[in-house]
């Protein structure tokens, strides 16, 4: 870093998590009714759930001339969004129940259980009952599920 840049007052949280879906109707179905989030905002082609300081959003690809801005990503590559659960034995029978496909299967690790999910698109989502103290930090590779 050069002196005199400054970036301590640049980036100071997570705002949004944007994931870039197919078909966002079919997303913000998962999202609101299979997971259960709350709907903050919703439009044509943008939804954001929570209504705390960091939101999940969804963006639609759009596909068509001249209105493909996203035609060189592909979705569900590269992006793992983590939520904590209370019960995850419980969580991940709802989510059995509601045919979602499991990346990894609920699994015993040293910060508490775990599993892995896919959305329609293919994004990973981490879910986590974490038993240890919130301070505490846990082992990024188990939440991937390298063994």
């Amino acid at each position: 870093m050069s002196e005199g840049t400054r970036t301590d007052l640049l980036f100071t949280k997570v705002g949004t998590v944007i994931l870039l879906v197919s078909d966002i109707e079919r997303s913000v179905k998962f999202y609101k009714e299979v997971l259960g989030l709350p709907v903050k905002t919703k439009s044509a082609d943008w939804v954001e759930f929570f209504n705390r300081e960091t939101t999940l959003a969804l963006h639609p690809i759009k596909k068509g001339k001249n209105k493909s801005i996203h035609k060189e990503i592909k979705t569900g590559t590269a992006t793992l969004v983590g939520f904590m659960v209370s019960d995850l034995d419980s969580t991940a029978k709802i989510l059995k129940e509601n045919h979602v496909e499991f990346f990894k299967e609920p699994k015993n690790e040293s910060f508490g259980k775990h599993a892995i999910v896919k959305d329609p698109d293919g994004h990973l989502i981490s879910v986590a009952e974490i038993k240890s103290k919130p301070s505490e930090e846990f082992d990024l590779l188990g939440l991937l599920g390298a063994e």
